[in-house]
């Protein structure tokens, strides 16, 4: 297979994008030529063999409710044991909505209201959003940076619970942060959730994401196999392949009492997967679909030398290294500006919607997200746009 052309300059605008139609109305960039860089897709055609699977059901003609759904099943099994090693039985996958779907069923399956829910911050904004909207208590233990990276801080954690907490979401790898977790930080994460009878809820939508020379990515279910009594696994291929308009992804659970709870709330919910999203993902997890996601993550890390370059010749700014995603993350406090003015000079002087720092909880104030999921010739335009935004103070 030939490599996929990843520099073709799709327009987005007017197709119900949410990120190039919504920016204005989100993010306040609203300019003629505004980049972008917030929305967590990809502005890349799907793999070929995605497209082909997409168009044979849409040529039936017939839309009607999907049943036998084993191919889909079997896909993902055989993606996991070959790109994880992690062999996972049909009966432990439940297909929800999308994994902000996923984990608000865990949220609502296994806590209660007033019911804390730990999370390691900065970290996926819509993690707290469906927290608080359930009416649990966000938990926010702040990360530590050292050597560029952020580490798990047990010793500032101390003193920071309260007794309430009922769960801890793990996002790994990390989002924003791009780092891949080592199997024994999983390990220490799984103890501390035992100790303090916690159900580890374990983000991994971006386990396939991984740049080239990263360390490998350890399946939690994997790294703490005696933690299975209270772990859920969310899994997606709809940011590997950006299929996430599909809406469908996966609550790996092998603990049949914990999956039973997660089970009796998405029958009283009536969640049950889409039609479209079965054959798109099927295709996706395949040795095709493998084969394009190589080039991608090729693509992707030469964005990401491309990005961090030019970032580093804006003093006071500084990206983190990334291991995993497409999501650059960038720390501004060396500017010494107020948050207002940073947003203004990156959302109105550059034109580029990205998303705010502080949304992503404690430790994000001064750090600005950036997908670098688009052609290159995009990233190299931003980083000349923010370097001109910041010129008078070079």
């Amino acid at each position: 297979m030939a490599d996929p052309d990843f520099d073709a300059l799709i327009d987005r605008r007017g197709s119900m994008c949410s990120k190039w139609d919504d920016m204005g109305a989100a993010c306040g960039v609203d300019a003629p030529d505004a980049l972008a860089m917030w929305v967590a897709d990809m502005d890349f055609r799907a793999p070929d063999a995605v497209r082909r699977a997409l168009e044979e059901t849409v040529a039936t003609g017939i839309y009607g409710y999907p049943g036998q759904n084993l191919p889909y099943l079997d896909a993902i099994r055989w993606w996991m044991e070959t790109r994880h090693g992690w062999q996972v039985d049909r009966g432990d996958i439940l297909s929800v909505h999308g994994l902000v779907n996923g984990t608000a069923l865990a949220v609502d399956a296994y806590t209660e209201p007033g019911d804390a829910v730990i999370l390691m911050t900065p970290v996926y904004h819509a993690f707290a959003r469906v927290i608080r909207a359930a009416g649990r208590e966000v938990r926010e233990l702040p990360l530590a940076i050292e050597n560029g990276q952020y580490q798990l801080d047990w010793d500032g954690w101390a003193g920071l619970l309260t007794g309430s907490e009922r769960m801890l979401i793990l996002c790994s790898p990390h989002n924003p942060g791009g780092r891949v977790w080592s199997a024994e930080e999983l390990r220490q994460i799984a103890a501390f959730c035992r100790e303090r009878d916690l159900v580890l809820v374990s983000d991994e939508i971006h386990c396939d994401l991984l740049l080239p020379g990263a360390p490998a990515h350890t399946v939690t279910a994997l790294a703490a196999p005696d933690c299975a009594d209270r772990l859920v696994t969310l899994t997606s291929a709809t940011k590997t392949f950006n299929i996430a308009g599909a809406h469908i992804g996966n609550a790996i659970i092998s603990d049949p009492a914990l999956r039973d709870r997660y089970k009796a709330r998405m029958m009283a919910l009536g969640i049950s997967p889409g039609l479209f999203g079965l054959p798109m993902v099927t295709a996706a997890y395949s040795p095709e679909g493998a084969e394009w996601l190589d080039a991608l993550r090729r693509y992707l890390a030469d964005n990401a030398r491309i990005f961090d370059d030019g970032i580093a010749h804006i003093p006071g700014a500084k990206s983190m290294k990334l291991q995993s995603t497409y999501l650059a993350w960038v720390d501004f406090r060396g500017m010494g500006l107020p948050a207002a003015e940073l947003h203004d000079r990156i959302g109105k002087q550059a034109r580029i919607a990205a998303n705010h720092g502080e949304s992503f909880g404690l430790g994000g104030e001064g750090w600005m997200r950036f997908n670098l999921a688009t052609p290159s010739a995009r990233v190299h335009e931003a980083v000349a746009r923010l370097r001109d935004a910041f010129k008078d103070l070079q």
